[in-house]
């Protein structure tokens, strides 16, 4: 098992690569988007499936989302902890349509943001970045989108300064990736 500094390390390593693919301004926007909108999707109908763990009703939703938590937690626990505050507005979010809604409808608005949320991270990658998805080079980058939306608003916030370094916008003069 690695230790705090090795899975510290690890992490960065992994963002590093991870922003050659998301320099652009926009495209980070529109991974924002995206991410939030894909995750509000896919954890909306595991939202009305319930069972007792521990004499406490709980989603499916929230089950399956613990070991991806954990594994953020892992990676960097205070980036983890952002994305555990987020996670809960989200869920809570799923849940408010999903008990609101018929299930037609729910399947409906499933639908459409998994749509608009795949149509934002095509577009962020096709138009805006002029560059293939990470995803098709490295599979395990599908977990660092959120990590990578959550370290950059730390750092528009004024946190995680030892990030800003990794995630810092390339020179205007200098050649991007895509350039070479």
């Amino acid at each position: 098992m690695m230790h705090e500094t090795e899975m510290a390390s690890y992490f960065q390593r992994q963002l590093a690569d991870y922003v050659e693919y998301h320099r652009d301004p926009w495209n980070c926007v529109m991974h924002v988007v995206g991410i939030l909108l894909l995750f509000t999707g896919a954890v909306l109908p595991l939202t009305l499936v319930h069972f007792p763990v521990f004499g406490i009703e709980v989603s499916l939703a929230v089950v399956l989302a613990l070991p991806v938590l954990v594994y953020w937690l892992m990676l960097d626990a205070g980036v983890g902890l952002g994305i555990l505050a987020a996670m809960i507005g989200l869920l809570w979010v799923a849940t408010t349509i999903g008990h609101q809604v018929s299930t037609v409808m729910m399947w409906s608005i499933f639908v459409v943001l998994i749509g608009l949320g795949v149509t934002a991270q095509v577009v962020g990658h096709k138009v805006f970045e002029e560059r293939q998805p990470s995803m098709v080079d490295h599979p395990t980058h599908f977990l660092l989108g959120p990590m990578f939306v959550m370290a950059k608003l730390f750092i528009a916030l004024g946190f995680r300064r030892d990030l800003a370094a990794i995630l810092a916008p390339l020179p205007a003069n200098s050649l991007s990736t895509r350039q070479l």
